[in-house]
């Protein structure tokens, strides 16, 4: 018997309980992975409260580090390997879980458990928003919307590595500091100056190529007025809940711009796709280029808690639960 956490039904934290659930023998090119820590991320929830639905009753969580504990038939990883995942299948808020071999990628030993459970979604999620989704190149201005959470301090590091000059947006004076010390050119406290204003004057009035908008409804307008003419709108997430219906026609009147709405999933559709980005963030790791902060430790069964803190925007950084 393993404890893991499940939802009956979507709403607030109060519907996650913890539950002792029987785990089947891996089957072919399966294994079961016995958890160490398990990375706490936006997209959890969504999840939660059926903004993205999951058939019922579910588990919940999409990213953990641990070690292999039993392989099924084909699988060439053996038993004590080091693993961490990010988009191998639901159900990672557990003590263990049975997943696709060829989705969990081999940690090096330079890095921890709790630190590949804190940076491989965020990692990834960088890695396609700036390499794929619009490739950013150096000397380029971009705007990065929570630019002080994980995938923010993320995206700074990487984006500076690069000689992208980022400007993030931070709703205190705390968090642009942390901003300030992840690699962001110029920060904008939005709580105290207008967000498009102050881009267009970074920008000597000309704007952005690029936008990257994991808020949602709090700043898509002022995210579509950073833009410069054929812009692009990089909407991939709702922390602030889902934006308004877009009418078309303001796509053309703020200059031909251009909108997506990308997640993970689609960018490593294919365990190929999966396997290569995941190298790219664990290579970044060891090198330096990227620094994980993990912030916030809860018990699993505190998660309650976590996802309560988390939606409150009350953390800083990466946050882990602890089977």
């Amino acid at each position: 018997m393993v404890q893991r956490i499940e939802i009956a039904q979507t709403g607030g934290p109060e519907v996650m309980q913890l539950r002792e659930t029987e785990l089947s023998a891996p089957g072919p090119g399966m294994v079961r992975v016995r958890n160490r820590a398990v990375g706490l991320n936006y997209i959890d929830t969504y999840h939660r409260s059926g903004l993205y639905p999951l058939p019922l009753p579910s588990g919940l969580g999409l990213e953990a580090a641990g070690v292999v504990e039993a392989a099924g038939d084909g699988v060439a990883l053996v038993p004590g390997t080091r693993v961490a995942y990010c988009a191998a299948g639901i159900g990672a808020y557990s003590e263990a879980i049975n997943l696709p071999a060829a989705r969990l990628v081999v940690l090096p030993d330079s890095i921890s458990d709790e630190m590949a459970a804190a940076v491989l979604l965020k990692g990834c999620t960088v890695e396609y928003l700036l390499q794929r989704t619009y490739r950013l190149s150096a000397g380029e201005h971009c705007v990065f919307h929570a630019a002080a959470g994980g995938v923010g301090q993320l995206f700074g590091r990487w984006a500076q590595a690069l000689g992208v000059q980022v400007i993030g947006t931070v709703g205190s004076a705390e968090k642009a500091e942390v901003a300030r010390r992840c690699g962001y050119a110029h920060v904008i406290n939005y709580r105290e100056e207008d967000v498009a204003a102050r881009v267009r004057e970074i920008t000597g009035g000309v704007g952005v190529p690029v936008v990257y908008d994991g808020v949602g409804a709090a700043t898509f307008d002022a995210s579509l007025d950073c833009l410069q003419p054929r812009g692009l709108m990089v909407s991939f997430g709702n922390a602030s809940g889902a934006p308004p219906p877009l009418d078309l026609q303001q796509l053309t009147v703020r200059g031909s711009l251009f909108i997506t709405r990308p997640s993970l999933m689609g960018y490593v559709a294919s365990d190929a796709e999966m396997q290569a980005s995941a190298r790219d963030v664990l290579q970044r790791v060891a090198n330096g280029t990227l620094a994980v902060a993990v912030n916030q430790r809860y018990p699993l069964a505190d998660v309650q808690r976590a996802h309560r803190e988390l939606e409150a925007r009350a953390t800083v950084g990466s946050s882990v639960l602890l089977p």
